[in-house]
């Protein structure tokens, strides 16, 4: 069994738009919600997915709420589940496991992890080994800190570190004394859990506002792009109207012209002739009609000839330019070779003189 559609759970657009061109990549359908509430609604008013890919940190209620909702839901606890998160500890994974979730995705997601996850869940789904989820009361507190307080313990303010006596004289087994350490240890991770909340939150905004202006930018610059091929595309077709402006202008005058001369021959021919007969009548019909018939096809024919005219005295006057300009060259070049040919000998018969004048005096 194949994947074919998933939910895609995150509060951050720009984590939403990689994600889900990751997925369409994969010939997936992509539906996305931007909480944890509103998948949840998804659920409950849609058709289901074939796989959930939830956002762990969300502000209100988080991924692993939102998991735990998902999985306590006969309708929808058999979906799978995929935690994406920058945590991917194998205590967490474990943890994770434990509360229903199928798999973890590290945030930002890559081509090469997802499509082993996906290729896995495939696997997993066809031949029926996805795990059951087995469901644990995940720890109440955040970011690995653990509060070693029993679950139906009560707290209680106690000025001194002694236990103290019950009815037996021994501590009370479910009563936990509020230490300034516990009260320490409880205010500190806290205060943690709200400075993670609130820098994802600032995070997300801030992406969220980059992706937006990059999406302005990009929308700017196709417009932009668009206008700038329309305009170009007018040019041209306003320069090809010129040019073939006055190529209809000589075909309609060569038409007219021959037009002319047949009606003049006609004119000619009825002069010739004493009388106007009926037979003479259906042959000016005929021919009349036949004129008309091949009226389009003379058009297209001389437009073409005279196209091709055009095109044969252009590449014939550039020959002739051509060749004339190298008839030139080699002319002038032959003039140069020539002169310098001369200079040369001039050169050479002066110094011969000159030698033989020396040698004569030398041994005259």
């Amino acid at each position: 069994m194949s994947i074919k559609n998933a939910l895609l759970v995150d509060d951050s657009k720009v984590a939403r738009f990689a994600l889900s061109k990751l997925l369409e990549s994969r010939d997936m359908q992509v539906n996305m919600a931007s909480s944890a509430e509103e998948a949840l609604e998804f659920l409950n008013s849609r058709e289901r997915p074939d796989v959930i890919f939830m956002d762990h940190l969300m502000p209100g209620m988080n991924g692993v709420e939102a998991t735990r909702a998902i999985k306590g839901n006969p309708d929808t606890a058999d979906i799978p589940i995929i935690m994406c998160t920058s945590r991917k500890s194998p205590s967490f994974t474990e943890e994770a496991k434990n509360f229903g979730v199928y798999n973890i995705l590290t945030k930002p997601p890559q081509t090469d992890g997802l499509g082993e996850v996906l290729d896995q869940l495939a696997s997993d789904v066809s031949n029926g080994n996805l795990p059951e989820p087995v469901f644990r009361e995940p720890p109440r507190q955040r970011d690995d800190e653990i509060l070693e307080i029993p679950e139906e313990a009560a707290v209680r303010l106690s000025p001194k570190s002694e236990p103290e006596p019950g009815v037996n004289g021994h501590g009370s087994a479910n009563v936990v004394p509020l230490t300034s350490e516990l009260i320490e240890q409880i205010a500190r991770s806290a205060v943690k859990t709200h400075i993670n909340n609130r820098l994802h939150e600032l995070l997300s905004d801030l992406f969220d506002e980059q992706f937006d202006h990059l999406k302005r930018a990009l929308d700017e610059a196709r417009s932009k792009q668009e206008a700038a091929i329309d305009e170009k595309l007018g040019d041209l077709s306003d320069l090809i109207e010129q040019r073939t402006r006055h190529l209809r202008d000589d075909v309609a005058a060569e038409v007219n012209l021959n037009m002319a001369r047949e009606m003049a021959d006609l004119k000619r021919e009825l002069k010739r002739n004493s009388g106007f007969t009926s037979a003479h009548m259906d042959e000016l019909k005929d021919h009349i009609t036949s004129v008309q018939t091949i009226d389009t096809e003379f058009w297209q024919t001389l437009q073409s000839e005279a196209i091709q005219q055009a095109h044969e005295i252009s590449r014939e006057t550039s020959e002739d330019i051509a060749q004339r300009t190298i008839d030139l060259y080699v002319a002038q070049q032959r003039a140069a070779n020539s002169r310098v040919y001369t200079l040369g000998l001039a050169v050479s018969l002066g110094i011969f003189s000159v030698g033989i004048a020396w040698l004569s005096g030398l041994f005259g």
